[in-house]
């Protein structure tokens, strides 16, 4: 078993004993294929709970500062992390997160770009909207709803990916297309909110 798969387990384990984590949508991800994942952002816990339930591993953008401690900066690339600089536009990452999903891997991204404050949905950067206009990867829009509250239910919703092969004929910005992506992430917290 490999160090990605472990924390895997880890993160599984460790989820579903203090949440009542639900998954919906799970059919809705591709088997192969370059996939890019977009989902809103409230708790420093969602990347490995994205990450714990479903096979494929999942690369994340994140921030450079982690990457200078000691022991993250040997551990994130192996958990399939890699870093940005935040506030600007770092080039060397957006390359690294075209490679992997041109190579067929999935990415995992948080448009909004920092955790939401009071749970609601902000608006979400061009990043996301650059990798999906910038290659031919499967958009999926995944949204979680819950309070992170012990015993409490915590929903991981993964929504049905947007038809941006057709998107793309028509040239939208990346603002224009990191919107798109965020409606539909909107569309699914607002559906699945009313039913907790």
């Amino acid at each position: 078993m490999g160090l990605y798969q472990l924390g895997q387990r880890i993160s599984r384990l460790y989820l579903s004993s203090k949440y009542k984590v639900e998954i919906i949508g799970e059919e809705n991800i591709p088997t192969d294929g370059g996939v890019l994942l977009c989902s809103n952002h409230i708790s420093n816990l969602d990347p490995p709970l994205l990450g714990a339930y479903i096979k494929r591993p999942i690369h994340y953008m994140a921030k450079q500062e982690l990457f200078e401690k000691p022991i993250l900066k040997s551990l994130l690339p192996k958990l399939g992390a890699f870093p940005v600089r935040r506030g600007m536009s770092d080039k060397q990452a957006l390359r690294k997160g075209i490679e992997y999903l041109k190579q067929g891997e999935m990415l995992g991204l948080f448009p909004e770009g920092t955790r939401s404050k009071d749970g609601k949905l902000g608006k979400g950067l061009a990043g996301a909207g650059f990798f999906a206009l910038r290659t031919d990867a499967v958009v999926m829009p995944c949204a979680i709803v819950g309070p992170y509250e012990k015993g409490e239910p915590l929903k991981l919703i993964y929504g049905k990916p947007i038809n941006f092969e057709e998107i793309r004929k028509e040239k939208p910005t990346a603002d224009q297309a990191t919107q798109l992506i965020m409606d539909e992430i909107g569309k699914l917290i607002e559906a699945h909110s009313s039913l907790m």
